[in-house]
């Protein structure tokens, strides 16, 4: 990493700059709470602002993971983190197939929290884990990196590019090194505490994340309405989930649908195609795998 990018480039990004009316110690705990509820009001909009691009972003992954790709975030400290906890839901909340959706996180081996701060700064690490990886063309990287500038985030969406991967970069900072390559620039502003940007530059990244991995979900007929219908049943209130969203989405009542859930081996996709469809369990699972999976399109919707 170049020198100018180091500790004292930090100086000019928006996300270490400090607001003009910083003076917390005179204000009660309850200004202090409203302080902060406005400035979280304010992430929404961002969010908004960058639609246009969010959407083609999402397009292009669609059409990866359709065919077989994976989505894939990098980031470190918070940004990672947040990474972390969107693909996991993935595989709850959509089934997804281990692997589908992945997050690298610099220094998630790491034991203490210091190694993993220290692990950020290796854009070695994040190279090395893309090409562990073995990601290519078919595949989609998301780099996720408050500052634009976090070596290991860096890293990791050269190797990606250098791969020929679909690469999309987001950032709250323009002028930084991932800022030259960011589809995604959600710019917050100031935090309420300078340089912490686990706060409206991490809701601003947990809105964007939460709205490429779910619209990607729905473009692949993972939902059934707003309902998820390729939830895995994989504790109690999941499985009561799944016999909701089978009672809902076929019309039937709650015994049916847990007949149809138990007949389907606890698949609710399964089980709605072949409520609706008027098929055996086998006959409608063969019907969505030769949808790939795709409810809408085995109902001929």
């Amino acid at each position: 990493m170049a020198a100018s990018e180091g500790p004292a480039g930090l100086d000019g990004l928006v996300t270490e700059a400090r607001r003009s009316d910083g003076d917390y110690a005179g204000r009660s705990t309850l200004e202090l709470v409203e302080l902060m509820n406005s400035e979280d009001a304010s992430v929404p909009a961002a969010v908004g602002a960058v639609a246009d691009g969010l959407a083609a972003a999402i397009d292009a992954i669609v059409e990866r993971v359709a065919a077989g790709g994976r989505l894939v975030y990098a980031g470190a400290g918070s940004s990672g983190r947040i990474a972390a906890l969107d693909a996991e839901e993935c595989e709850a909340t959509f089934s997804t197939a281990p692997g589908q959706v992945v997050a690298l996180v610099a220094g998630s081996e790491a034991a203490s929290s210091a190694e993993r701060e220290a692990a950020e700064d290796d854009d070695g690490a994040g190279r090395r884990a893309v090409e562990a990886l073995g990601v290519s063309a078919a595949d989609a990287v998301v780099g996720v990196s408050a500052s634009g500038r976090t070596p290991y985030v860096v890293g990791a969406l050269q190797a990606a590019v250098e791969a020929g991967t679909l690469t999309v970069a987001l950032t709250a900072a323009r002028d930084s090194q991932l800022g030259a390559l960011a589809d995604l620039a959600v710019l917050v502003g100031p935090e309420v505490v300078s340089g912490s940007t686990r706060l409206k530059t991490g809701t601003a990244q947990k809105l964007v994340l939460n709205t490429i991995s779910t619209v990607t979900m729905i473009r692949l007929g993972k939902t059934f309405g707003d309902l998820m219908v390729d939830v895995r049943a994989s504790n109690e209130k999941l499985a009561a989930r799944a016999r909701r969203v089978v009672r809902e989405a076929a019309g039937v009542s709650d015994e049916q649908a847990q007949e149809a859930l138990a007949a389907a081996g606890g698949s609710a996709k399964v089980a709605v195609v072949a409520l609706l469809a008027d098929l055996d369990p086998d006959a409608a699972r063969a019907r969505l795998n030769r949808a790939g999976g795709d409810i809408q399109a085995a109902l001929g919707r």
